[in-house]
C-alpha cells in the first residue's frame, strides 16, 4: 500500500511564513499535507503530479463572496464554485442574510439557516462557509446558537441599509429587509449586534478569537443626499456613481463603527472592501485611536485592478463604487506597506438580464455587484509583482490572514497537518480577460480586455484535483466548514 495518496513534484512552494519559495515535493495523505521535502520517491505515492516548476500557493480563502444573491443559492453554489477553482480559491466564505435577494424570506435563522445549508449541500467544488447578518432583534438572540451549534463564527452589518437600498435610495426599509414591524435597522441595532457578539465571545472563551464582526462601511444619509445631487446633473456613468457614494461616506461610517466597537468592548472588527484613500485613512486613524480593538482591513481585487475609466462599462457597478485612479493607487500603497489584512473578490454573480436596467447605460438603473473570484489570485500575483508585492505577502493576503481571522485553522498555508489546499500558478504566463472564458455564469465582466500577468493552471482542494490545466474536473466534493475548524499542524 502506498504511504501517500498524491505526490506533487517540482513545485516552488510559497508559504506565508517564508520569504522565498522553496523547491520541495509535496506529499498528501487523507486530504492533508504529510510531507514537504525534496526528493520524495514517487514509488511511495498512488498518484504523482508534476508541478513543472510552477509556484504552489496556499489555496485562497476568498473571505467575501455572495452566492445566491441574484440566482438561486443551489445554482450559484455549483457554478460559482467552479469559478472559484479557476481563480485558485479553495475556500469560499459567502455572506447571507434574510430579506429581499438571497433566500428572499424573513424569519429566524433557526428557520432560514437549515434551508441555506440544504440548498448548498453537495453542490460546491470548493470548501465553503457562511457569514450571517443579524437583521432583527431575534437574530441577535440566536448568535450563541449559530456559533456553538451551526459553526458560524462571523457576522455582518450593512451600515448603509438605514435609508438606502442595495442599489440606491430606498423608501421602505421594512419591506426590503423583511424585519418585524416596529423594528429598525439603524445605528442602535448595530450597537446591540456588537453587544450580542461580545457577550457570546465572553461565554465561549475557547472560541473567542474566531468570532468577529464585519462591517460594510458607508453612511446612508450621506449617500442619499449625494445621490439626489448627482441625479440632478443627469450623469449616469461610473464616475457619477462614485460621486453619489463619496469616499467621506466610507470614512464617516468607519469612524462610527470603530467608536461603537470601543463602546461595546468588541475587539474583533473587520472593515470590509475599503475602496478609497479616505476610507483607509479613517481606518488607520481609528486603529491608532483604539489600539485595544483588533481591526482588520479588507480590499477587493476589483478595487485594485479597475478604476472608473478602465473598467468595462457600468457592469462595474458595485458597493462601494469603483473609484478614480488616485484611489486605486492609494489602496496599492496600503497593500504594499502591510496595512491591508486581506484581499478578496466580493464575488456576486449578477447575470446580464438582471444587472442592466433601462436604459442599459444608466448606472442608477443597474443592479450592484459582479463576479471576479476567478481573477483574485492571478490578478494579485500579476499586478502585485509589478509593484514589488512579494509572493509571501500574496500568500498572507489571500490565505493565511483570512483563514486565521475567520476560524479556518486547518487552512491558509502549505505545511504538514493542514488541509491539502493549493493552487499552481505560472507567474510568467499572461492572458487577456474575456467573459466568455470564465466558468461563472455571468456573461460580462468589468475586467474585459484587461491583461492579467499570471495564470492559475491547477487547483487542489484537500488533495483532490478540481482544476486541471485550466479546466474543472470531477464532481463537487466541497464541504461545509463548521468553524472553528481543527488547528494544524495535526
Amino acid at each position: 500500500m502506498s504511504s501517500l495518496d498524491m505526490l506533487v513534484t517540482n513545485a516552488q512552494v510559497v508559504r506565508p511564513d517564508r520569504a522565498e519559495p522553496e523547491r520541495v515535493d509535496i506529499g498528501i495523505k487523507d486530504g492533508v499535507f504529510t510531507r514537504l521535502e525534496p526528493g520524495i520517491d514517487p514509488s511511495e505515492a498512488a498518484q504523482t503530479v508534476d508541478a513543472r516548476g510552477l509556484l504552489a500557493f496556499p489555496g485562497v480563502v476568498d473571505a467575501h463572496q455572495h452566492w445566491g444573491i441574484y440566482n438561486p443559492l443551489a445554482d450559484d453554489t455549483e457554478t460559482e464554485s467552479r469559478a472559484c477553482a479557476q481563480g485558485g480559491v479553495t475556500s469560499s466564505l459567502t455572506y447571507m442574510r434574510t430579506g429581499q435577494y438571497y433566500m428572499n424570506r424573513g424569519g429566524s435563522y433557526h428557520e432560514v439557516f437549515p434551508a441555506v445549508l440544504a440548498a448548498s449541500e453537495g453542490r460546491s467544488y470548493v470548501d465553503y462557509a457562511f457569514h450571517l447578518a443579524p437583521m432583527m432583534r431575534e437574530h441577535i438572540e440566536e448568535i450563541p446558537w449559530l456559533i456553538s451549534e451551526q459553526g458560524v463564527t462571523s457576522f455582518k452589518i450593512f451600515m448603509f441599509y438605514g435609508s438606502h437600498g442595495l442599489h440606491g435610495r430606498s423608501a421602505n426599509q421594512s419591506d426590503f429587509l423583511m424585519i418585524p414591524e416596529g423594528e429598525r435597522y439603524d445605528i442602535a441595532h448595530f450597537e446591540f449586534i456588537m453587544r450580542g457578539i461580545q457577550d457570546a465571545r465572553e461565554k465561549l472563551p475557547e472560541m473567542a478569537d474566531s468570532i468577529s464582526l464585519s462591517l460594510h462601511c458607508e453612511t446612508a444619509e450621506i449617500m442619499t443626499a449625494y445621490t439626489k445631487l448627482v441625479e440632478q446633473t443627469g450623469r449616469t456613468d461610473l464616475r457619477a456613481y462614485s460621486d453619489s457614494r463619496p469616499p467621506h461616506s466610507e470614512g464617516l461610517a468607519v469612524t462610527i463603527a470603530s467608536y461603537l466597537a470601543h463602546e461595546t468592548r468588541l475587539p474583533t472588527i473587520n472593515l470590509l472592501h475599503l475602496s478609497s484613500r479616505k476610507a483607509m485613512e479613517a481606518a488607520m486613524l481609528m486603529a491608532a485611536a483604539f489600539p485595544h480593538v483588533d481591526f482588520r482591513r479588507e480590499v477587493t481585487i476589483g478595487h485594485l485592478l479597475a478604476d472608473i475609466d478602465t473598467a468595462s462599462g457600468i457592469g462595474a457597478k458595485v458597493n462601494p463604487p469603483i473609484r478614480p485612479r488616485e484611489d486605486v493607487e492609494a489602496l496599492w500603497d496600503y497593500v504594499l506597506d502591510g496595512s491591508v489584512s486581506w484581499v478578496v473578490s466580493d464575488h456576486a454573480c449578477c447575470r446580464d438580464e438582471t444587472k442592466f436596467g433601462d436604459p442599459r447605460d444608466d448606472v442608477f438603473a443597474a443592479k450592484s455587484g459582479f463576479g471576479g473570484t476567478e481573477y483574485l489570485l492571478p490578478g494579485l500575483v500579476g499586478e502585485g509583482r509589478k509593484r514589488g508585492l512579494s509572493y509571501q505577502q500574496v500568500a498572507q493576503l489571500t490565505a493565511w490572514n483570512p483563514a486565521q481571522r475567520f476560524g479556518l485553522h486547518s487552512k491558509g498555508t502549505i505545511d504538514v497537518g493542514y488541509d491539502a489546499d493549493f493552487a499552481l500558478v505560472d507567474p510568467d504566463k499572461s492572458w487577456t480577460v474575456r467573459a466568455a472564458d470564465s466558468l461563472s455564469t455571468q456573461e460580462y465582466t468589468p475586467f474585459e480586455g484587461m491583461e492579467i500577468g499570471a495564470t492559475v493552471t491547477d487547483t487542489f482542494v484537500r488533495g483532490s484535483h478540481v482544476l486541471q490545466d485550466g479546466q474543472v474536473v470531477g464532481s463537487p466534493t466541497g464541504r461545509y466548514l463548521r468553524r472553528p475548524t481543527g488547528r494544524g499542524p495535526r
